[in-house]
């Protein structure tokens, strides 16, 4: 359950999802539906992926007088994402995605984390509808999150609370791309994971998803009994590719980790978001920021 300032689902969106495989954009009614869908592969535009990006939000607003943006972009950025550099798009560094936007657009355009953004959609359009507090989390190419305690979002002091995939759950563990060692991503995520066994993550051994789920449910188990939540649902290809071998193992792993009395009995389950949860979020990034 999120509480969301502003002019929530007032209006169309054009909603915006940049990961580090592909970027997504749509057109999302104030009811969720989504419409004008379009994307494009990060890998292909290395040289001016924000001219590319640029001429697939053209063609998927067309003529329609859409004058508000949401976008979710993997981080870290700036607060409000005045300036983006994620970690996987090696070639956006401080980055100035919203000023780009708005001039590339003269539309009002705000920006958060894609797995913020995602925290978002799950409490206003999946499975936590019904919750007040809870993790949200993409395990994919990438580890991220968003943590929602008492209805509201958690921004932090720079707008990038959230990023679990930076909990050390390795002590000296593999490099990982902020420059930490055993960080979650560093041994969890997609690219974490090919580098690790020497093939594609989807095509991991038995002992690697186990593992793979012991380490999300040992992060997942910290931060309950930090933050004092019960719930946390997990999107992205690599979970949910994993299947009923990642949760039940990441759900083991999670409640040796909680031992408090109030966090122990955390369960972790799947996203109910789909495919749609990412431009769900994106819209909802534009609709909180909007007066």
């Amino acid at each position: 359950m999120i509480t969301l300032g502003g002019a929530r689902r007032a209006s169309p969106c054009l909603a915006i999802d940049i990961g580090a495989t592909k970027v997504e954009v749509a057109i999302v009614a104030p009811d969720g539906t989504i419409s004008s869908r379009s994307r494009l592969v990060v890998a292909q535009h290395q040289a001016d992926l924000f001219g590319a990006l640029v001429e697939l939000a053209r063609r998927v607003r067309g003529d329609q007088a859409i004058e508000l943006f949401g976008v979710g972009c993997a981080g870290p950025m700036t607060k409000g994402g005045d300036t983006v550099s994620p970690l996987n798009i090696p070639p956006w560094r401080d980055f100035p995605l919203r000023d780009s936007l708005r001039d590339a657009f003269h539309a009002d355009v705000y920006v958060d984390g894609d797995a913020r953004a995602l925290a978002l959609a799950e409490g206003v359009f999946g499975a936590a509808q019904d919750v007040t507090s809870y993790l949200s989390m993409v395990v994919s190419t990438g580890v991220g999150g968003g943590l929602v305690l008492n209805g509201r979002l958690l921004d932090g002091d720079t707008g990038n609370a959230g990023h679990v995939g930076h909990l050390n759950v390795v002590a000296n563990g593999a490099l990982c791309s902020c420059g930490a060692y055993g960080c979650l991503e560093a041994e969890a995520s997609g690219w974490a994971i090919e580098e690790r066994t020497g093939r594609p993550a989807d095509q991991a051994d038995q002992a690697t998803r186990q593992r793979t789920g012991e380490l999300v449910g040992r992060a997942v188990g910290m931060l309950s009994s930090v933050l004092d939540f019960r719930h946390c649902f997990v999107a992205g290809s690599v979970a949910l590719g994993y299947g009923d071998e990642f949760f039940a193992e990441a759900n083991k792993s999670a409640r040796t980790t909680a031992m408090m009395s109030y966090s122990h009995d955390v369960e972790i389950r799947r996203s109910q978001l789909g495919a749609d949860g990412p431009l769900l979020g994106a819209a909802l990034v534009g609709w909180r920021g909007a007066p």
